[in-house]
């Protein structure tokens, strides 16, 4: 049905008067007419808000009701609960009642299908319980002790690595790297890859036979995956990939699919970039029609894969929903939004020359490789007379510099804010970051000069901490109670690093002995200066044990650890609530119970709770990464540190796990898989061929760098009035080794390529000084 078919209906003029509120692109959304449609949106197209005019449509045109309804699903549950608030706005101007449809994440709704048939689903959910971010670590650990137990061969294998001296000292460092970095980052890629494809420990080791690697990962994989699920079913957990299985199960039954599918007349998926091959399989049964499958589903896809940033840490690819858009194309159901009233239209050209820059660049190094970072799309500005109009420019709109160092970049922010919040209170500003330690450097540098101002300084980073708060005082006190166990000691000076008290180091190889660590022989060997301060914290730490009473160390470590504001209130808040747990039997031992079965249950809340309004309130500065400001915009965005090391960055294998190879095994098995699923995905009939190690760690490489450039093509869409861009000469060579002190040697650093680019594209916008 048209738009035009509905002229007999008397909510026709309201349905043409709210569909001609949109755009030309967003009109296809409301101009559905049942089977399936791609929208591919380019950032700030209003996808959100066109999918949920096309909802009110779709429930005023078909006349849906609570027992046929229309489904909404998305990723977050405040995602959800923004397009449901919209929708009812929209079914509000077309005098409807909110009702025949529901708005849920896509975890949310397989858990109310499998929750509505215990039996099929196989989820006793009266016995079995949703396993916790922190349970699921400690049963990754725990799997990986047990795998090494049980192959011991295999673990040998590993712990000789590329070569071995067999000197004790080295093997002692290798087991801890294996224990506690490698074993364990491989369990929780792949597990999570495999599960949320559909695939099982068995199907692991098939494909482990087409793979050529010396270390046999996906073997690997296979056995710790074994023994992850063999620990959740002992301990009556699932996790998050569980529900959606279970969901499956249920519409595995005939009856039960054509029963649900009955009830759903139709799916719209918001944000469908970020969907992997099992949660477009539930979604494509559900919009299925129930007594003709071979009808096309009712389903309607939406989102932007040049905004996928997620899929080097979740099985989310971009490849997925670009397929999807593809086949709708062949059968004219594509529908692009290209228009934006987000941002100036200089930002837009900035956006869109990166886009096509870095495709052109990868066309010449990977001539072999056919998926491009980006969907070839262009954001055009909306037409005049559009009630967004795109914003005016405040100053040159884009503009480009190349300060000094990073401290005189800080200083040319916060001139710029103080001068551009002063004057507009009702605006306001972010700097976008790629990563935390970035963010607390140039908090550092100017909350106090902006707090003058009265000019609110939000770094999301430290506000984000607030969870971690518990964590960390357990580690440090679990530390001090057992200061000679090498997990214990590598778990404190991983928090103290992640503070950033001391920097980072080969923390295995400062654990390995405790003892000589922390109280040396006269014989004992040189450490740089960067293990001399772990060293003489780490002496602090434990001589609070021999000082202060037990119920004192957790305010003590909250001044050791550097907390401030929110996070000591949150602190304060942690240790009342240690103190009334642990009444009668007060000990360091039942703090260190108390605080464990705390974390376990998840039962502890900052002080602090972060919404999305909070990073956006005018006359603010805000400091975020750019991974976390996907989907928010300012008037004023800064973006510093625009290095080549960062974006798109290099190969690299951390120092402590080279004795294995000059590649990553978490990254070789995920490529590995990746490929395998691929191949299912667009080719099932060909044969299936998996690359070796090194061809597997170069893809991997060069897809973390396809998706460093979508996320730096986010970060420069999050602006609306001006985009300040720097790539500063000088900067430290690792920001995870820098404490933001001037004493610190900063090193020459190149700027990202694609900075480069634009310098040369857009010279004018090019200054030396703000």
């Amino acid at each position: 049905m048209s738009a035009s078919a509905s002229l007999s209906s008397p909510l026709f003029p309201d349905i043409q008067h709210l569909r001609q509120q949109l755009r030309a692109g967003q009109q296809g959304l409301a101009d559905w007419n049942g089977g399936c449609m791609a929208i591919s949106a380019v950032p700030g197209a209003g996808k959100s808000y066109s999918l949920s005019v096309a909802a009110a449509i779709a429930l005023g045109r078909f006349q849906l009701n609570p027992r046929q309804q229309l489904m909404v699903v998305t990723y977050t549950r405040s995602a959800a609960a923004s397009i449901k608030d919209k929708i009812k706005q929209q079914l509000k101007a077309l005098h409807l009642p909110p009702t025949g449809f529901m708005v849920q994440t896509l975890h949310g709704l397989a858990l109310h299908i499998a929750h509505r048939h215990l039996e099929q689903s196989g989820l006793d959910f009266e016995r079995l319980a949703v396993v916790t971010p922190a349970q699921n670590h400690l049963l990754l650990r725990t799997a990986v002790e047990q795998w090494i137990r049980s192959h011991g061969d295999r673990y040998q294998i590993l712990l000789a690595g590329a070569q071995f001296d067999g000197e004790e000292t080295e093997r002692l460092r290798r087991q801890s790297v294996l224990r506690t970095e490698v074993l364990p980052q491989l369990a929780a890629t792949l597990i999570k890859e495999a599960k949320s494809s559909g695939l099982s420990p068995q199907d692991i080791w098939d494909l482990s036979q087409f793979a050529a690697d010396p270390y046999h990962t996906l073997e690997i994989a296979a056995g710790l995956y074994e023994q992850y699920e063999k620990l959740l079913r002992s301990r009556n957990f699932i996790d998050y990939d569980d529900m959606i299985l279970g969901a499956l199960r249920v519409l595995g039954n005939a009856s039960l699919r054509q029963l649900w599918q009955a009830q759903i007349f139709a799916v719209f998926e918001d944000e469908a970039q970020d969907s992997s091959p099992l949660q477009e399989q539930l979604i494509m049964l559900l919009a299925s029609d129930a007594y003709f499958p071979e009808r096309s589903p009712n389903l309607i896809r939406v989102g932007d894969p040049n905004q996928a940033i997620n899929s080097t840490f979740t099985p989310a690819d971009p490849l997925y929903f670009n397929a999807f858009c593809e086949k709708c194309a062949q059968e004219q159901r594509l529908t692009t939004m290209d228009q934006a009233g987000r941002s100036h239209p200089l930002i837009i050209d900035a956006a869109n020359f990166v886009l096509h820059w870095v495709n052109q660049r990868w066309q010449e190094q990977y001539p072999h490789r056919s998926e491009a970072p980006f969907r070839p799309q262009a954001i055009r500005p909306v037409d005049a007379g559009d009630r967004q109009p795109n914003p005016e420019a405040e100053g040159k709109g884009l503009e480009i510099y190349a300060p000094d160092d990073i401290y005189q970049s800080a200083t040319w922010i916060g001139q710029r804010v103080s001068r551009l919040l002063g004057q507009n209170r009702d605006r306001n500003a972010a700097i976008l970051v790629r990563e935390n330690r970035q963010g607390r450097f140039l908090a550092q540098q100017l909350s106090d000069r902006l707090k003058e101002q009265g000019i609110p300084v939000y770094n999301v980073s430290e506000a984000e901490r607030f969870s971690l708060i518990p964590e960390e005082i357990l580690k440090i006190l679990q530390f001090i109670h057992r200061p000679h166990s090498p997990d214990r000691l590598k778990a404190a000076l991983e928090v103290l690093e992640q503070r950033g008290l001391i920097i980072a180091q080969d923390f295995s190889a400062l654990s390995t002995e405790p003892e000589e660590f922390l109280y040396p022989s006269s014989l004992g060997k040189d450490l740089p200066q960067s293990a001399l301060m772990a060293r003489s914290l780490c002496r602090r730490l434990l001589r609070s044990k021999r000082e202060l009473p037990h119920y004192q160390l957790i305010p003590f470590l909250g001044m050791a650890l550097q907390y401030s504001g929110s996070a000591l209130a949150t602190l304060q808040k942690l240790s009342e609530r240690i103190v009334l747990d642990i009444q009668g039997k007060s000990s360091l031992a039942a703090t260190l119970d108390a605080l464990q079965a705390m974390i376990s249950a998840e039962r502890f809340e900052g002080i602090d709770e972060n919404t999305d309004d909070q990073y956006l309130r005018p006359g603010q500065l805000t400091i975020i990464t750019m991974h976390k400001a996907k989907g928010l915009d300012w008037d004023y965005v800064f973006i510093p540190f625009l290095h080549t090391d960062l974006i798109p960055g290099k190969p690299w294998v951390p120092t402590s796990a080279q004795f294995l190879g000059d590649f990553a095994l978490a990254e070789v098995a995920r490529n590995q898989l990746r490929t395998a699923l691929h191949q299912r995905y667009l080719n099932p009939n060909r044969p299936l061929l998996l690359p070796d190690s090194l061809t597997a760690w170069q893809r991997a490489n060069q897809l973390k760098q396809a998706e460093e450039y979508r996320l730096l093509y986010v970060a420069l869409t999050r602006a609306k009035r001006l985009l300040w861009l720097a790539a500063e000469q000088q900067a430290p060579f690792r920001w995870n080794v820098f404490q933001g002190d001037r004493s610190y040697s900063l090193q020459k650093k190149l700027p990202c390529p694609a900075i480069s680019a634009l310098r040369q594209q857009f010279p004018s916008q090019v200054l030396s000084s703000p």
